[in-house]
């Protein structure tokens, strides 16, 4: 009970010295310009690639809205543009606008030097601040975030900013770490608080956002905390559906009408 009052009460991403919102933003920021280079690698190897199943599952499950040629779709806090690229592979023969923002110019040079390898038509990317997004409202049909919504500094915020940019019965996706419990738990807080780390900093050559990442996931509320912050943000509809024995998951939602 302590765990989940704490928890309720959590604002944002608290990184190590940041002392509020705005120093909060800048020390993520600062952490992923450090790791772009060897984003990718990392995170294949760190999740024996069962990430890319997840970015894959998550695309499929708003097929039919990315089948639409007509519909916008805007992937938050995309990073590399992993989650982007497979919201596009979904699409196939469809053209749906999709755009991938992010506000770490480091990851965005990676992801459109990875656009220069696709086929077709690639998503577009601009930087931005996920609490501020340089939108109008009412724009999207789908919004998307993979691992990203977990590092903004306000999560209320970001949740109303993406209900802001949604369209009336416009959907989200929110696909983020989890913290399964049982043996299978046991064994993943020992991998994730003991060895990631280690394997992160080795690879990667940067500490702190490989010790970063166990605290966020273990700062990050519970699904039913997630999902009463999105029916009060505007969405009528919310859901978790638990990845891979909940060692992820993904939160959806679809705004009021």
């Amino acid at each position: 009970m302590v765990q989940e009052i704490s928890k309720s009460a959590v604002l944002g991403a608290a990184p190590e010295g940041a002392s509020d919102p705005n120093s909060a933003a800048r020390a993520v920021r600062d952490m992923f310009t450090a790791i772009a280079p060897r984003y990718d690698l990392l995170n294949h190897v760190l999740s024996f690639n069962v990430d890319r199943m997840w970015w894959r599952r998550t695309a499929r499950a708003f097929r039919d809205i990315v089948a639409r040629p007509d519909a916008r779709i805007l992937d938050l806090c995309c990073g590399t543009g992993d989650m982007t690229f497979a919201l596009r592979r979904q699409a196939g023969k469809s053209s749906p606008q999709i755009i991938g923002a992010d506000f770490s110019h480091a990851m965005l040079q990676r992801a459109t030097a990875k656009s220069s390898t696709q086929n077709g038509s690639g998503p577009g990317w601009i930087e931005a601040d996920a609490l501020n997004l340089p939108f109008p409202s009412a724009h999207f049909d789908l919004v998307t975030s993979a691992f990203g919504f977990r590092n903004l500094a306000d999560y209320d915020a970001g949740l109303r900013e993406i209900v802001r940019a949604l369209r009336p019965g416009g959907e989200c996706g929110i696909l983020d770490f989890g913290e399964p419990q049982g043996m299978m738990g046991a064994l993943y807080r020992i991998y994730f608080k003991q060895v990631l780390p280690r394997v992160g900093t080795m690879i990667s050559g940067v500490r702190g956002p490989y010790a970063y990442l166990p605290a966020s996931v273990e700062r990050f509320p519970p699904p039913e905390e997630m999902l009463a912050r999105m029916k009060r943000a505007g969405f009528a509809e919310a859901t978790w559906t638990p990845y891979t024995f909940g060692i992820a998951g993904l939160y959806r939602g679809k705004k009021r009408m």
